[in-house]
């Protein structure tokens, strides 16, 4: 595999690390192959808003594995999971199941482009919006990690088509948005940037698009998939009380299965095949165990509604956090909504990608590898966001809080 791993990020380079392997998770917990246990503030990048091992979800994918993992053929299971997401998003009245975020918003801008007969996107420097060629440029996440901007392999013919504006820069996009606004099929965006650490839309800058969008008839998409039913159960378009035009989802609504989905307005995902002259499709799309683990957890999700449990979590432990650092003279400043937060070392907090890349590096790396070192397990790159689960409870909290205090005291954060 190239460098050990299958998605970069897991390498630990930025961190000068090395990958840890794991073989085990249960509740707020991960364990490496040589038995040492995390603290997970990581959550498999936020599906495992319930904890690791779930027995409900645990007991679903066992009861679906007994009567087939995939049949390549339409099953109940499929639309339950639809019908959940649509009680639960206003905005999406028609989804469309894939596997993975990556191809739900690939397949997505194909849909605009096809449905408004334009070309042009326009998207948000460090977005990360999956691998896919016309979004792969100016992205955040692991490209940010790597100085990778732009990714070899993307013809120049096909990255015309994709503009970039800053993010959160409301003149900018204005500015931009005229000059191609004939030709323009959708904007995309992530409403709350989960890929330069954590960074949320503001709320101009957000209803703006919309305004614009809508005005020009062109398409609005949320890129939901690390937002999705992760801050509320509505999304960040819930909280924004914005409804795009299509949605991208992923992670959480599979239940820690490769999922991916999108969806929004009837007149527009009607456009889809085999109804529209749209083509797309997938051989394990909706498969049977993703859709059983993932209509356990939305409707976990709509029943116990956790969402200001899991804010008020992370909004301690962040809290505390800040005090640690800036009574030690540490540049400190945070960020969350819900159970999905970000964290930097910078006394400013960040506003776009430009930000980011300017707050201290060292101290970040430092950082992280003691608290690795201590079983406490944050993201190995400060472009990428935290997520804590309802499993977390004082215990877990504490033994963080007790390892952070511990490592500034002892002078384990480069300066």
């Amino acid at each position: 595999m190239p460098g050990g791993v299958n998605s970069p990020v897991r390498a630990f380079k930025n961190i000068n690390g090395n990958p840890i392997f794991f073989k085990k998770a249960e509740g707020p917990y991960l364990y490496d192959a040589d038995g040492n246990r995390y603290v997970d503030y990581i959550g498999s990048w936020g599906p495992m808003i319930l904890g690791h091992s779930h027995p409900d979800i645990v007991n679903a994918i066992k009861k679906q594995a007994e009567l087939g993992t995939s049949y390549g053929a339409p099953t109940s299971l499929e639309s339950d999971v639809a019908s959940l997401i649509i009680k639960s998003v206003p905005s999406i009245e028609k989804i469309r199941m894939v596997n993975s975020g990556t191809e739900a918003t690939m397949s997505a801008i194909r849909l605009a482009r096809g449905f408004t007969n334009r070309n042009k996107i326009i998207k948000f420097d460090g977005c990360y919006h999956g691998h896919v060629d016309s979004l792969l440029i100016k992205a955040g996440s692991g490209v940010s990690t790597f100085g990778l901007p732009d990714s070899p392999g993307i013809p120049e013919d096909l990255a015309k088509h994709t503009i970039t504006c800053p993010y959160n820069d409301t003149e900018a996009f204005i500015e931009i948005f005229n000059s191609v606004k004939d030709d323009l099929a959708t904007v995309i965006v992530e409403p709350i940037a989960g890929n330069m650490g954590f960074v949320p839309g503001t709320k101009k800058f957000l209803q703006t698009i919309r305004t614009y969008t809508e005005s020009n008839n062109s398409l609005l998409m949320f890129d939901e998939v690390m937002s999705g039913f992760r801050v509320s159960l509505g999304g960040a378009q819930e909280i924004y009380n914005i409804k795009p035009d299509l949605t991208a989802l992923g992670k959480v609504i599979g239940g820690g299965l490769p999922v991916g989905a999108f969806g929004g307005k009837k007149e527009i995902m009607n456009y889809l095949a085999p109804e529209g002259p749209v083509y797309q499709a997938g051989t394990l799309s909706g498969n049977p165990l993703a859709m059983a683990a993932g209509a356990t957890l939305l409707n976990l999700l709509i029943a116990q509604n956790p969402y200001k449990v899991l804010e008020e979590k992370a909004k301690l432990i962040l809290d505390q956090m800040k005090e640690i650092m800036t009574s030690s003279g540490i540049p400190f400043s945070t960020n969350q909504i819900g159970g999905m937060f970000g964290f930097f070392f910078s006394e400013k907090l960040p506003n776009n990608i430009d930000d980011v890349s300017k707050t201290n590096d060292e101290m970040f790396s430092s950082f992280i590898n003691a608290c690795i070192g201590n079983g406490i397990y944050f993201a190995p790159s400060k472009y990428e966001a935290g997520f804590i689960s309802a499993t977390h409870g004082d215990a877990e909290i504490d033994k963080t809080l007790e390892v952070i205090n511990k490592i500034v005291k002892t002078g384990e954060i480069n300066k």
